[in-house]
C-alpha cells in the first residue's frame, strides 16, 4: 500500500463517486433480492457539505481507488450506554486494489473523526453472506453483533 492518500471528498470527486456507487450497489445485488433497478443510496452532495458526516476517499497515483464515510446519528434504541454513534457505509475498493487493507486506512481516519465528535460507538451493516466483507471488518475491530433476518410475502 505505497503513496495511498486518505483524505476528505470534494465536489470535484462527485463523477467517481458516482460510479463507485453503483459498484457497491451492483456487488450488493446478488446478496439482496429486494433491491430495485435504477436506484441511488446515497445523497453524495449532502455527504460531502454535511458537518456531521466524513466522507473520505482513497487516491494513489492521482487516482481514486476507495470510498468510505462516518454519519453521527443518535443511538438506535434509547436504552443502549451511548446516546450518538458512528454509522459507516459506502466502503469501496476498486477491483485491483482489493484484499489490501485500503478500507482498514478509510476506517482507521473514520475512527478518529468520529472519536473527535465524542462518539463511542462505530456500527455498519454488512450481507450476512459477504464474507470477504465481514473477514475484512473483524480485521479492523468490529464484532458481529445482530443478525437482521426478512421474509418477502407474495
Amino acid at each position: 500500500m505505497q503513496d495511498i492518500i486518505i483524505r476528505k471528498a470534494t465536489t470535484n470527486d462527485m463523477d467517481t463517486l458516482l460510479v463507485f456507487e453503483q459498484g457497491v450497489i451492483e456487488f450488493e445485488r446478488p446478496f439482496d433480492p429486494t433491491l430495485g433497478d435504477n436506484i441511488h443510496y446515497y445523497d453524495l452532495n449532502e455527504m460531502i457539505s454535511a458537518s456531521h458526516i466524513e466522507l473520505l476517499v482513497a487516491e494513489q497515483a492521482g487516482k481514486l481507488i476507495a470510498s468510505g464515510y462516518a454519519r453521527i446519528e443518535a443511538a438506535a434504541r434509547p436504552y443502549l450506554k451511548h446516546d450518538r454513534q458512528a454509522y459507516l457505509g459506502f466502503m469501496y475498493v476498486v477491483p485491483e486494489c482489493r484484499g489490501r487493507g485500503v478500507i482498514r486506512l478509510i476506517i482507521d481516519q473514520l475512527k478518529i473523526w468520529s472519536a473527535a465528535q465524542g462518539v463511542t460507538e462505530l456500527l455498519l451493516e454488512v450481507y450476512a453472506g459477504n464474507e470477504g466483507a465481514i473477514k475484512a471488518y473483524e480485521k479492523a475491530g468490529f464484532e458481529q453483533l445482530t443478525i437482521a433476518m426478512r421474509m418477502g410475502l407474495k
